[in-house]
Order: structure tokens, then C-alpha cells, then sequence
């Protein structure tokens, strides 16, 4: 079993990041901390919350399934065990990136 803190991010999709960036941080004090052509990422409020800010604005606001959520390891380092402990169980690896910001 992989260790975790547990649930700490979800992906929100939006029409724009940068709106939804002001609005998390004004209401809630958020803090970013990652960002990329269509993503920006912020922490908080709660010491492991991340929120990702996805712009895709035809998918924004419509009710459906959730795009993803992620659970933050103990140890970044045990990556290669989260995943064979994913496949063990019959989950399937779909693309792997090398997002990994430091603490």
C-alpha cells in the first residue's frame, strides 16, 4: 500500500484560469504554485489542497463526470510503486507526466 496525505486535488475545468485564479484567492487565499499554457495550479486553503484551473471553456460549468483528483505521496519518490500498486490492483497507466513541484 501507498502512503498518502489523502485527497488533496481536484481539476476544475474553466472558461479562464486566470479569473478563477483571483476569485480562489480572494475568497479563500489561495496561493499558486504551478502554471502552464492551460493550467494554473494553487494551494490551499487547507495545507495539502491543491486546485487546478484547467481552461477548457466547452466543458466548463456542465455537470458530468470528474476530470480527475489526486491523492499527494508521503514520499514523490515512491511514484514507481504508486503505479505498480495501481496496475496490482488493475488499473491501467494512460500517460505520465513530470509535473512534481517541490514542497
Amino acid at each position: 500500500m501507498v502512503k498518502t496525505h489523502g485527497l488533496t486535488h481536484v481539476g476544475l475545468k474553466v472558461v479562464d484560469p486566470e479569473r478563477s485564479l483571483r476569485f480562489y484567492r480572494d475568497v479563500f487565499g489561495v496561493v499558486e504554485y504551478f502554471r502552464d499554457e492551460t493550467t494554473i495550479q494553487v494551494q490551499g486553503p487547507g495545507p495539502f489542497d491543491v486546485l487546478a484551473f484547467e481552461r477548457e471553456p466547452e466543458r466548463a460549468g456542465k455537470p458530468g463526470g470528474i476530470e480527475h483528483f489526486g491523492f499527494r505521496l508521503t514520499r514523490p519518490e515512491d511514484i514507481d510503486v504508486a503505479v505498480a500498486e495501481v496496475e496490482r490492483a488493475g488499473g491501467r497507466l494512460l500517460r505520465r507526466g513530470e509535473f512534481s513541484p517541490e514542497d
